[in-house]
């Protein structure tokens, strides 16, 4: 969801512009660069999040697909180019609506005189139903990570500052069935750019299908807990700026090469050549790509010999190899994927086709990694890659000469906590402390599971002082969290132990020295941070 006006308005202008381009010298060649440009769009807003642009952006798309796939002459049939011209006006006109919103957003959050947490990523979270009472616990969870909510009925009119609202999460087990679609085709239209989120609907085919038609983005079951709400509104709120996927092409013919290029960079995906096969190798450990698009013949070496050669080396054994070649012979691209591709596009390939199976193939081949490095609990850094990135960070910052905080933290009496309430509660106890270390942190800090209730934390560019005011403030806010359990709740508090370099030289010294400080903490009787250079 993160995504400036200025970006989505040079994503609108390059459309545009490929549009015009379209229009002055019409000819199919021309056509396929607006069809990728489109294509381009539609990803662009679904990968931020923006709903009501990416409904329309797709709607284009399909219709260009249509066209492309026909044998249509160009230029198109004025009928149609008129179609094409008003879905773009109007995708354009939602665009720079969009892109006002979100400027007079950020302006408020910038202004001093208007009270805002600096930690709030969200905007106005309104909830929508029957009855308040339910909710109780979930508003209240919300407030606890920093987004600001507002409950309102069915039956009344929401206020006109409701409208820069990000999420409505709607009570759909208090509305009768029979209602649902115009309800949320009219909540659709008034916040175009909003996430609407469907609560209370039963698992079965027709309700769900209902609400996906009417206009909902996503549905939680009736039944879900309020920390697996919390969670999945966390996640959107979350959305980063992705790495860009990184593909390397073999391919002998330059010119070839330079037109796979061209069709990936329409989709900001970072792409290197190869001309001579021998030099894949090298060009993987250099380049460190997420895939590889690779011609089945080149001279005096063929795809399959470059791809049974890359199998060899552990580190490449499961990047995903897509094969890109004019052979038609089933059996023979049978025989190339059993040895060590993945996909097969025949020559001349579709771009739109080409872009879709890349994306799909890297998005897999990272949630492999991601699934590999992160924890499965609290999706931060498992163990072992925190302390390699620690290394990693460590080394940058020994050769800026600057400062690095490490912080050994974890939950007080934990093991009562799971004794007295359940390990799932324990589990939940766990989740809301990662939630609440992510959303305070800076993006290039190092947070990680590092074991049990216990996580490990470091802050670049910190020195002592600092980060025990940070750290601190995050233990007095944790201890505020009233966790459910029944028709109760109660409270848990974190104690924390701090380390810096340059006072301490290695990653394993910085670890050690926290979690000596962080002992002396529970020491001391707990819910308090020590530094190790007191």
């Amino acid at each position: 969801m993160l995504c400036s006006p200025e970006e989505l308005l040079q994503k609108n202008q390059a459309l545009s512009n490929t549009w015009q381009h379209y229009q002055t010298m019409p000819s199919i060649e021309s056509f396929v660069e607006l069809a990728v440009s489109i294509n381009s769009f539609t990803e662009f807003l679904i990968d931020k999040g923006i709903t009501a642009l990416h409904h329309a952006s797709h709607q284009l798309e399909q219709v260009a697909l249509t066209l492309f796939n026909s044998d249509i002459q160009h230029p198109l049939p004025p009928a149609t180019i008129n179609d094409l011209n008003e879905r773009l006006l109007a995708l354009g006109r939602m665009a720079n609506t969009h892109a006002s919103a979100s400027a007079t957003l950020a302006e408020r959050r910038l202004d001093p005189l208007i009270p805002c947490a600096p930690e709030m990523r969200t905007g106005q979270i309104w909830l929508i139903g029957h009855d308040q009472a339910p909710w109780i616990s979930l508003l209240a969870q919300l407030g606890y990570f920093g987004m600001s909510t507002d409950f309102s009925t069915w039956d009344e009119p929401l206020p006109a500052h409701a409208g820069s609202a990000s999420v409505l999460l709607l009570d759909m087990s208090s509305l009768p069935e029979a209602e649902w679609t115009h309800r949320i085709q009219a909540l659709r239209q008034q916040f175009e750019m909003g996430q609407l989120i469907g609560l209370g609907v039963r698992s079965d085919f027709d309700q769900l299908q209902q609400a996906m038609r009417g206009g909902c983005d996503s549905c939680l079951l009736d039944g879900t807990p309020a920390h697996a709400i919390v969670e999945h509104i966390l996640e959107l709120n979350e959305r980063q700026e992705q790495e860009t996927y990184r593909v390397l092409i073999v391919e002998d013919s330059k010119t070839a090469g330079q037109m796979i290029r061209r069709t990936l960079e329409e989709n900001q995906i970072a792409s290197e050549i190869v001309n001579d096969p021998r030099q894949t190798l090298n060009a993987l450990k250099q380049f460190n790509p997420d895939l590889i698009l690779m011609d089945m013949y080149m001279p005096n070496c063929t795809g399959v010999e470059v791809a049974r050669i890359i199998r060899q080396h552990s580190e490449f054994l499961s990047i995903p190899i897509v094969y890109l070649s004019g052979e038609t012979n089933v059996a023979l691209q049978v025989d190339a994927m059993r040895m060590g591709g993945d996909h097969f596009l025949t020559k001349p390939f579709n771009p739109v086709f080409l872009n879709t199976i890349v994306k799909s193939k890297i998005e897999r081949y990272r949630a492999l990694r991601r699934s590999m490095y992160h924890d499965s609990l609290t999706g931060l850094l498992n163990h072992s890659s925190g302390k390699n990135t620690l290394d990693m960070l460590l080394s940058s910052v020994a050769h800026d000469g600057g400062f690095l905080s490490v912080v050994m933290i974890d939950i007080d009496h934990f093991k009562l906590v799971n004794d007295s309430y359940g390990h799932p509660v324990g589990d939940q106890v766990i989740r809301s402390l990662s939630w609440l270390l992510k959303q305070r942190l800076r993006k290039h800090d190092i947070i990680c599971r590092y074991g049990g209730e216990e996580f490990m934390i470091a802050l670049p560019h910190t020195d002592a002082e600092h980060a025990y005011a940070i750290m601190d403030r995050i233990r007095q806010e944790f201890a505020q969290i009233r966790h459910p359990h029944g028709n109760t709740h109660f409270v848990a508090t974190t104690s924390g132990g701090i380390a810096t370099y340059p006072l301490y030289q290695s990653g394993d010294e910085l670890i050690k020295a926290a979690d000596d400080a962080l002992y002396q903490a529970k020491h001391e009787g707990r819910n308090r941070i020590h530094s190790s250079d007191d």
